[in-house]
């Protein structure tokens, strides 16, 4: 530790006892910092720089304080205090307020107790310099520059971490700094919204068990910094397929003789490249569609899609495919069965099968053009001859109707 004394006649003993005072530097602790200020006899005792802190690691684009203390032999008065960086013996140094790289960024300050600080605002890495406090005396051969002075080091905060996990493990981000801040308090932000409800122990994000619900962005920053934040960091999560479903398509209702689409999705990384679609327990087809063209009844039923990527393969809930269609296969049952004997009943019944269920039935007697009854089923009491002939139903729902039918004969009692 040591103060440089400009004497015109003794230059070179000054460096001698500059390499001895370096050597001291390695043995000597770094707090507090005190440099002796060595004086000629003809100004009694001997002065002292103190700067408060020997380095100072400090964030990229923040604000920074030196501060520190001095003291100077009785009999000089100080006209002028300053600082400088890097000092070179025999050559005197240039006031930053006065390089038109700092003039801009700093402050200086000394009051009546000898107290110093000087402040930088907006730190760039190039900035990275030895910090030495001047003292101008009113003698002209009396000044002096506290070395090696406060080394400023620039770091700027970048998040270390994987590129991507797999779900279900465990993930460490950690905040680095090329050199120690002082007493930093990490904040971490996950798309740019701070997490509160991470594990956060020093410099390092903890991720307990990895879901996919952790894919996005991270970047980090430090209590009352939070705007010199870090570049963020993209961890992607691989996972197996979540959330299938099924679409249909044309949504609605579906008639026997369309086309229809059944379409599937599923979020998972990597991408879900494999699909599987089933009728039942069924498989009917591959791919992320599945068409039916010229759709049939036959086709009803439940459908499901298997996505499968390189991690698991998951099923969707099944979709109803419901084929609205007119009556087909309508039948006429006569009721008492064999012969027709005049003077009894019979009861005919019409059966069908519709999409929707028929519900309207109307009884037609071949050779009228009224009908003679309508519902489910026709009963004709008291039968005579004249009964006899051809009788059709028709069965009709909102698609359609068709015609089924029955020949009654009568007999004579006799």
């Amino acid at each position: 530790m040591k103060i440089w004394k400009h004497f015109d006649e003794n230059v070179i003993m000054l460096k001698i006892l500059q390499a001895a005072v370096m050597r001291s530097l390695r043995t000597a602790p770094p707090l507090p910092l005190v440099f002796l200020l060595m004086t000629a006899g003809a100004f009694g005792a001997e002065g002292s720089v103190k700067y408060n802190q020997q380095e100072i690691c400090a964030l990229k684009g923040s604000t920074v304080f030196m501060n520190g203390t001095f003291t100077h032999p009785e009999g000089l008065t100080v006209t002028k205090t300053f600082w400088v960086i890097d000092p070179i013996p025999g050559v005197e140094p240039t006031d930053l307020s006065k390089d038109p790289d700092y003039s801009s960024r700093v402050g200086f300050l000394t009051d009546e107790q000898k107290r110093f600080s000087l402040k930088l605002s907006d730190v760039m890495k190039k900035d990275e310099h030895w910090f030495c406090f001047r003292i101008i005396t009113n003698e002209e051969k009396a000044r002096w520059t506290g070395v090696p002075g406060v080394q400023l080091r620039v770091t700027e905060l970048h998040v270390e971490a994987p590129e991507e996990v797999t779900e279900g493990q465990t993930a460490d981000l950690t905040c680095k700094t090329t050199c120690s801040l002082t007493d930093p308090k990490f904040i971490w932000y996950k798309n740019g919204r701070p997490l509160t409800t991470k594990t956060i122990k020093n410099n390092q994000l903890h991720l307990q068990t990895v879901s996919s619900e952790d894919t996005g962005s991270y970047s980090c920053a430090v209590g009352g910094s939070q705007h010199l934040s870090s570049t963020a960091h993209s961890l992607r999560v691989r996972y197996p397929p979540k959330r299938v479903s099924v679409s249909i398509s044309p949504s609605g209702e579906i008639v026997e003789g369309s086309s229809v689409t059944l379409t599937c999705r599923s979020d998972g990384n990597p991408p879900v490249k494999i699909f599987s679609w089933f009728k039942g327990s069924t498989s009917v087809g591959e791919g992320k569609t599945y068409s039916i063209p010229n759709i049939r009844s036959e086709d009803s039923g439940e459908y499901t899609c298997q996505s499968q990527n390189d991690h698991g393969e998951r099923r969707s809930t099944a979709v109803q495919i419901n084929v609205l269609y007119p009556p087909k296969r309508v039948s006429v049952s006569i009721s008492p069965s064999g012969e027709i004997v005049e003077g009894s009943s019979v009861t005919l019944t019409c059966s069908s099968d519709g999409n929707p269920p028929v519900k309207n039935y109307t009884w037609y007697k071949e050779g009228g053009t009224s009908p003679v009854g309508s519902g489910h089923s026709y009963s004709i009491i008291n039968i005579t001859a004249d009964h006899t002939g051809l009788y059709y139903c028709e069965a009709q729902n909102d698609h359609g109707a068709l015609n089924g039918t029955v020949m009654v004969t009568v007999k004579s009692r006799w």
